[in-house]
């Protein structure tokens, strides 16, 4: 004759869930993924329209946090008291694009890579003189971008430059000059305003700083613009550069919505992956 031995037939009752350990799981976890961003590489949104027409608002790009050692900026969310301190410490290459804080605010600013420490820099008529020679800047191609909700082409900012294709769709048609660095390192700009900084007076770009630019010249506050105006105020110490952009993940043009259907319809083509280390002429100027 049988009996009934429990409802677990003989076996032992199962465990609870163990809190504990769980939390330090996802402490480790947590922990794991912060080191990453503070040490490694870390994902960065563009906010602005100052980078174009290299970067657009919607872009996700991967910046990697070691090329020019750590520092203060270096830790997720700048916890850190600022410090000129530097570890492993090493200087950018014209042309690069680096995030930057400036120095009366914790926010992340992007912008490249104009001037090295030690040389000379003025800005005449919206042309970079560097070192007592005027970088290059050579008109191209008008550049014609779709109209989208990140990218409104607003005529406040871009007057006179939309339009309406014969497609119906709406387009800015951005005005282009490739701008070259004494090291070969060439890019697009955008100039077409003239505004009050198409002219900053020569300065010398202290030792352990760089002098950095947005490559939309009209709408970037960068070194040129002073600090209480939203400006990095001058050059910039490298203990303040957080890291280098390296390339696109994917860009999306601001339609998204809540429905996942929505973000592939919203992901702007041609432009995931795209590499942003400056391409090198093999003859600089």
């Amino acid at each position: 004759m049988s009996g009934n031995h429990g409802d677990n037939d003989g076996l032992p009752p199962a465990a609870g869930t163990d809190w504990l350990v769980e939390l330090r799981g996802l402490a480790l976890m947590l922990a794991a993924v912060v080191t990453f961003h503070s040490l490694v590489a870390k994902p960065f949104y563009i906010p602005s329209i100052s980078m174009m027409p290299n970067l657009l608002v919607g872009d996700r790009l991967v910046v990697s946090k070691y090329p020019y050692g750590w520092s203060w900026v270096s830790a997720s969310f700048h916890v850190l008291p600022r410090s000129g301190t530097r570890l492993f410490g090493a200087t950018p290459e014209y042309g690069d694009i680096v995030i930057v804080v400036p120095p009366d605010k914790d926010d992340d600013y992007i912008k490249r890579v104009v001037a090295l420490p030690n040389d000379r820099i003025a800005v005449v008529g919206g042309q970079i003189v560097l070192n007592g020679k005027r970088v290059p800047q050579v008109p191209e191609a008008p550049l014609r971008l779709a109209v989208d909700p990140n990218q409104p082409c607003d005529p406040a900012d871009f007057p006179g430059l939309r339009y309406r294709g014969a497609d119906g769709h709406s387009y800015c048609e951005l005005p282009i000059f490739r701008e070259t660095l004494p090291n070969g390192a060439t890019y697009r700009i955008i100039d077409h305003r003239d505004q009050p900084l198409d002219n900053y007076p020569e300065t010398v770009v202290p030792p352990g700083h760089v002098f950095l630019m947005g490559d939309n010249r009209d709408h970037s506050a960068d070194s040129r613009a002073p600090a209480e105006e939203n400006g990095l105020g001058g050059p910039v110490p490298l203990s303040s550069v957080g890291g280098r952009a390296e390339f696109i993940t994917a860009s999306f043009d601001g339609s998204t919505g809540w429905n996942p259907a929505s973000w592939w319809k919203a992901l702007r083509s041609g432009r995931s992956w795209t590499r942003l280390r400056p391409m090198i002429e093999q003859h600089a100027p």
